[in-house]
């Protein structure tokens, strides 16, 4: 069975690019949202084995979406943090997040998530 993913970020060039990298690599790309809101109606509706949430959701923040989400889904899905940034310049933001861990959007590919829905089976947090 494909893993299933919801991608949250605010750039649909983006979007489209990892939704064709990911099911070509073999994940099934559930949906895509550009919103919180959105993005949390989706997740309850879907049930995405993993959600990446870019840290900057234009006028929103990422950072509050992912919180909300590893509420609501009371850990069905991994929520995992993604950005342009590096790790190291977003350290402190991950450290306080509730999300399973960070992954730099330059390093997104289907092994990675594949790391972090294993991780979550295995109860490690990743980066």
């Amino acid at each position: 069975m494909s893993i299933r993913c919801l991608i949250v970020d605010d750039n649909r060039s983006f979007l489209e690019a990892a939704r064709v990298l990911l099911e070509r690599e073999g994940l099934a790309v559930a949906g895509v949202a550009t919103t919180s809101a959105d993005a949390r109606r989706q997740a309850a509706t879907l049930h995405p084995d993993i959600v990446l949430v870019d840290i900057s959701l234009g006028k929103e923040s990422g950072l509050d979406l992912a919180r909300r989400l590893v509420e609501d889904v009371d850990g069905n899905s991994v929520v995992v943090l993604i950005s342009t940034r590096s790790a190291d310049d977003v350290a402190h933001l991950i450290a306080a997040s509730p999300a399973a861990g960070f992954l730099p959007k330059e390093e997104l590919s289907a092994n990675a998530i594949r790391r972090f829905v294993d991780d979550r089976s295995s109860g490690r947090r990743g980066t």
